[in-house]
This record gives C-alpha cells, structure tokens and sequence, in this order.
C-alpha cells in the first residue's frame, strides 16, 4: 500500500510519510530516565500524539509505559471523585496490561484487587484510595512505570482534576518512601502552570502546588529544514517526481516556521490535489504548485485555523497587537508575563523573535491578514469600494497589469486620504493597498506577506497571478538614503526569487514630495517605483 501525507490523528512510519523524529525522542526519553515530571504543551496538530505514540514504543524496552488519553474519558467522570477514581484504575489496568508483564505473583495480586474493587463500583473508592493502589502497584512491579497523559487538559471539573494533580504531585515529591511513578508526563495545548487559566479562569493567579513540579519542556516539537528534506527524498524515491528538494524543502520551512500539520497539509495538497490539476506529480513539486497549494490551505476552512481566529477574537488586546505587527511593522516587546502573549505563545499563534512579538509563520500572518480585511468596517473603507468598482480593468489575456494597479491606486489614497490631511494613514498604508488588492486578485491569484514572522523593517508583499510572480516592498519614507537602501533590499529579494521586474510602493506625506509613479533601471533589473 503506498504511502500518503497525514494530517490526521496519528501518523504511522509504515503507512505515513513523516519527517524523522528520532532525536526528539531520545531527547524526550533523556528526560524520563532523569525521573523528571513534565508537559509536552503545543499547539494544536503540532505533533503531540505522533510523539507520544513514538515515545511509548521507545521506553516499553526498559519501563512499563502506561499511555493514557484523557479525551476518552466521559464529562461524567469528572462529576466526582470516586466516579473519577474508578474511571482511571480501570483504565490505567487495561493499559498497563498492554505491556509485556513478567510473572510477578505480588503484582498479579494488587492488579486482581484493583481490579475487584472496579466491578463492584464501590461507592467509598477515593482519589486517595486510588493512589494508594498505584503505589502499591509501582512498589511490586520489577520495572519503573511511566505514566503518560494525553489531552490532559480535556479534563473540564475543576476540583477533581485539580485533586488528582495534587495527589499526583504529593506522591512523586515523596516517592523515595512511597514508590509510585519514575517519571509522569502530562500532554496538551496547556501548559501545566497554564492549566489553571483553563480549569479555573475565575480563580487565582498565584503559585498553586500542584502546578509547581513540572521542569520545563524545552525540545524542540518543530520540523526543521533538513527533517522536510528528508521526507522529500523518501517520497521522491517512490515517485522520481524531479523536486528540486533543497528549494522545495526551504519553501515548506520558509513558510510554516516548521509547524508540523502546516508542513504536512502543504505536501498533502501538492501530492493528491495539485498533481490532478497539473496532469502529474512531477508539476505539482514546483514553485508554481508550491504557491497554489499555499493559496488553497490559506483559504480553507479548518479547525486549526479556526481556533486561532476564536483566541484573537476573545483577547482585543492580542488582536491590536497582531493587526500593528502585520499591517504596519510594529515593534513589540515579547513579555511573556503579560497574560496574552504568554496564551498566544502557547497556542502557536506568536512567536518570540529576538525579544519582539511576531505571527509565528507566514501561513499563519496570511489568514489573520485576510481575516482582519474582511471585517465589515474595513470593508466599507472607500478604498475597497474603489477597488471593486476598478478590478476588471486589471487582468489583460489572463495577465495582472501590476503597474497600473500601483497606479491607480496612488491615485485613489491620495485623493482620498492625503488631501484631507488623514496623517494616521500613512502608517496604515500597507493595509490599504492589500484591501485594494485583495477584490482584483481574489478567486486567481493570492498574496503572502513576507517579512512580518521576523523583526526586520522590510513588509514585502508577494502576489502570484496565473503563475507570474510580483514583489511589491512598501515603505515609509525616511528619507532619499533610506529610500535607496529599500531599493537595494527589493533588489536582493528580486535576485532570490529570479524576478527582472520588482515595486516599490512609498507612502510619503511630506509636502515637498514626488508624488506619482516611475520606471528606472538598475543593475540590470527594472524598478516601478510608486510615491503617495
């Protein structure tokens, strides 16, 4: 059976192809051999249940591994805690019996007994009683057990999970006098010290003890460039596609930072969806396809997704923030003590960029661009409607005359905004131009935003249209040395991608200006370079 690109549930090295994450599970299992209690927190689709599925595997030489899924549990466990207690002894007795016990009469003992007091249901069985049985269990056993936790943070009842954690954690801190676990790890989008914002939002925002044990979980869960490169050439010795895989490898990292289900999503739709459209599979591994599969996923409807727009709804302030590092290059401090960046940060929405904040890829800046631009009051901007009335005298034989868009759109923003002496404006450009842009490209083509995942001044644009390809950098003006500097920095990024034609787009309110547009030549490439 060939092989496929997963983007769902957990992905399988017999019938997936996957980047290789060997190292990261003998880093994980460095942890667990150092006795330590820890949480796996990413994002969602970041890979967490591949990796614990992986890690299991890895340990069951050397522990007993008991890897449980708290998303299986029913909401009424969590009603109490004895429903809770019964619910996890039967659950964990299953599991543990997955592994290749040895005989061991003192253990088959204490498993029979659990096992006893489950199918009674016995209404007095606590928490306590619980943990008093997973000791004994840990202290008859001839191998450590480790307990693992899956979307722990499904649990939703406050107190009885907050018991257990506090059980759980009472026992590991004493267990040189009563034996329990060697090591436990928890796994979710939350972290442990976060866990709490979750279960009690309400509630306290102090140190709480069973929140305090965990060390931190500091390996990295993304795929690197040379991790994709190598599921490329796997995937190139079945198919001798012809890939350029050093480019194609660059362009999945470049433009998902190494987020896992990005990086597989991208793959998937050039594998099944671009190859059909293009007539082979060799088509579809090209820059070209590259862009559409790009195209399709940003405009896809998907939980991932989804969820990064509900966080950005619930937290304003996270919003603001995004919308002025997006749209105007605006620097901000990555504190991660401040409430929202912290949460963004663990929901995989930002990133922390030598100490500023910043979207943490360029798939993910494209949704919250395009997001942000079709909220209703952007929308009824006149520049939008500018727009709709001028898109269909664009696009010449299936063509984007990107020159004239530059054109008239200077036009419009300065008879719109720079007459009345709309200053704010000009910091507000580059959102602007995108709304003017996105009416005349929507449904052919599409952008991506260029530099907004970094803390660099550039906020290139990139539009692709029928498989012809624009830079557009846009600037405000500083000055004629800065100017000259932008052009060399659109000229650098026109010798990357092997453009003759490059725009620069100068949004200038100085009175003394050269307002207009004009076609120079330098070092051999042409420059349309537009002031407003």
């Amino acid at each position: 059976m060939a092989k496929t690109f997963n983007t769902s549930a957990v992905c399988m090295p017999k019938k997936h192809y996957m980047v290789n994450i060997d190292k990261r599970i003998e880093d994980i299992k460095a942890l667990v051999d150092r006795e330590n209690y820890f949480t796996i927190n990413r994002a969602r689709q970041y890979g967490k249940t591949t990796t614990l599925v992986a890690l299991e595997q890895r340990l069951k030489k050397d522990y007993y591994v008991v890897l449980m899924d708290f998303q299986m549990f029913d909401a009424a466990v969590f009603e109490n805690g004895n429903a809770f207690s019964l619910s996890f002894a039967r659950v964990f007795l299953r599991t543990l019996r997955k592994n290749e016990l040895f005989h061991n009469d003192a253990l088959k003992q204490i498993m029979e007994e659990l096992q006893s007091v489950i199918i009674q249901r016995s209404p007095y069985f606590t928490l306590q009683m619980l943990f008093e049985y997973l000791s004994d269990i840990c202290a008859a056993s001839d191998k450590p057990i480790i307990l693992i936790i899956d979307e722990v943070d499904s649990a939703t009842n406050n107190q009885v999970f907050l018991d257990f954690l506090a059980q759980l954690r009472a026992y590991y801190i004493q267990r040189i006098v009563q034996p329990t676990f060697q090591s436990v790890i928890l796994a979710g989008v939350y972290d442990i010290k976060n866990l709490k914002l979750k279960l009690r939002p309400e509630g306290e925002r102090g140190v709480n003890s069973p929140w305090n044990i965990a060390i931190p979980f500091k390996i990295d869960m993304s795929f690197s460039k040379d991790g994709i490169a190598g599921m490329l050439r796997e995937y190139e010795t079945d198919y001798h596609t012809g890939m350029n895989i050093d480019e194609m490898s660059d362009l999945l990292y470049n433009y998902t930072s190494g987020y896992p289900f990005l990086v597989s999503r991208l793959c998937q739709l050039m594998d099944e969806d671009i190859s059909v459209m293009e007539g082979s599979k060799s088509a579809a591994w090209t820059l070209k396809g590259f862009v559409e599969a790009e195209r399709i996923l940003t405009s896809e409807k998907n939980t991932l997704f989804e969820s990064i727009i509900g966080k950005i709804i619930n937290h304003p302030n996270l919003n603001s923030i995004l919308q002025n590092k997006i749209f105007r290059g605006e620097t901000v401090s990555y504190n991660a003590s401040a409430q929202e960046i912290d949460l963004a940060s663990m929901f995989g929405i930002i990133k922390n960029v030598g100490g500023i904040v910043a979207p943490a890829n360029k798939i993910f800046a494209k949704v919250l661009a395009d997001y942000f631009l079709s909220q209703e009051e952007i929308k009824s901007l006149d520049i939008y409607k500018a727009s709709l009335r001028d898109k269909n005298q664009f696009v010449d034989n299936g063509k984007l005359n990107m020159k004239l868009i530059l054109e008239r759109f200077t036009e419009h923003f300065t008879d719109l905004y720079v007459h009345k002496g709309e200053r704010f404006i000009e910091e507000e450009g580059k959102k602007y131009f995108l709304l003017y842009l996105r009416p005349i490209i929507n449904g052919t083509g599409h952008y991506s935003l260029e530099s907004v995942t970094g803390n660099n001044t550039r906020t290139d644009v990139i539009v692709y249209y029928h498989g012809e390809l624009f830079i557009i950098e846009t600037k405000l003006w500083y000055g004629p040395k800065a100017y000259k500097e932008a052009e060399e920095q659109l000229l650098g990024y026109m010798e990357s991608y092997h453009q003759d034609i490059g725009y620069l787009l100068t949004f200038n309110f100085n009175q003394s200006k050269r307002q207009g547009i004009k076609e120079v030549r330098i070092k051999g490439k042409t420059l349309i370079e537009a002031i407003v």
